[in-house]
């Protein structure tokens, strides 16, 4: 993709970062996201447009509010960076701009999904059951607008990577969370429409980083009782899936069979 478009993924990227900064933190509190406006957390001053561009408020300010004075939490202006990193990446790989467009809002969603269960061990249906329908009306339309994504296995990923966690949840449900299936079947419907290899990648690579984060926790003296959120390691599985391609999956397949 041309240097514009890359710029211009990154400056939107930028913009929807401070939304997700919004959605992180009401939807966990049943909050709406549009109503109220954005206020400091401090003094609950209403934030004018000014004091509310992406990274660029946070400099000039220095990270304090205009009214209080008070610190603007690091979290803000990095999730944004983030989010704009995330939509230069996807940028990146991909030629086509609708393709990349629906694999940025898709990285999104899962940075999204994944702060929330960091923080508050949960994976909202708020985000997770809207996400499916409209990622799929998205794929569909993409494929039939000749776009190159693949119907039959975005079907595949999400009956198999959804099915295959919700087996496990079934069989040990203490291990696996139904919120853990629900986001699988997302991403097996988002990353299989890239190709069905690339779920494989994705979910060999969620496993294995949720693994050694497991024994990680063992080792620095957690219980095994002791709740691990698997969320952010399927998002950092199926984020690796997108951004990294056909040859991580091919690569992958000749280790595996």
């Amino acid at each position: 993709m041309s240097a514009p478009w890359v710029v211009a993924f990154g400056l939107l990227g930028l913009v929807i970062g401070s939304f997700l900064s919004v959605v992180v933190h009401r939807v966990p509190r049943r909050e709406s996201v549009v109503r109220p406006r954005s206020r400091c957390p401090a003094c609950g001053t209403q934030l004018r447009a000014r004091d509310n561009v992406p990274l660029v408020s946070y400099l000039l300010l220095r990270g304090r509010c205009r009214s209080c004075g008070a610190r603007i939490p690091a979290s803000y202006p990095l999730l944004e960076a983030a989010t704009g990193a995330l939509f230069v990446a996807a940028a990146t790989a991909f030629r086509e701009p609708y393709v990349a467009a629906v694999m940025a809002a898709f990285l999104a969603v899962l940075l999204a999904l994944s702060l929330i269960d960091l923080r508050h061990r949960i994976l909202p249906n708020r985000i997770v059951y809207p996400s499916v329908p409209a990622f799929a009306i998205l794929i569909a339309a993409g494929a039939l607008a000749g776009e190159g994504f693949d119907l039959r296995g975005a079907l595949v990923g999400f009956l198999g990577y959804g099915g295959g966690l919700l087996l496990v949840a079934l069989v040990s449900p203490r291990g696996m969370g139904m919120g853990d299936v629900k986001l699988a079947a997302l991403i097996g419907l988002v990353v299989g429409s890239l190709g069905a290899s690339r779920v494989l990648v994705a979910a060999g690579a969620g496993i294995l980083l949720g693994g050694i984060a497991a024994v990680a926790a063992l080792l620095a003296g957690r219980g095994r009782k002791e709740a691990i959120p698997f969320g952010p390691f399927l998002a950092a599985g199926a984020a690796a899936a997108v951004l990294l391609g056909g040859p991580l999956a091919r690569l992958y397949l000749r280790l595996v069979l």
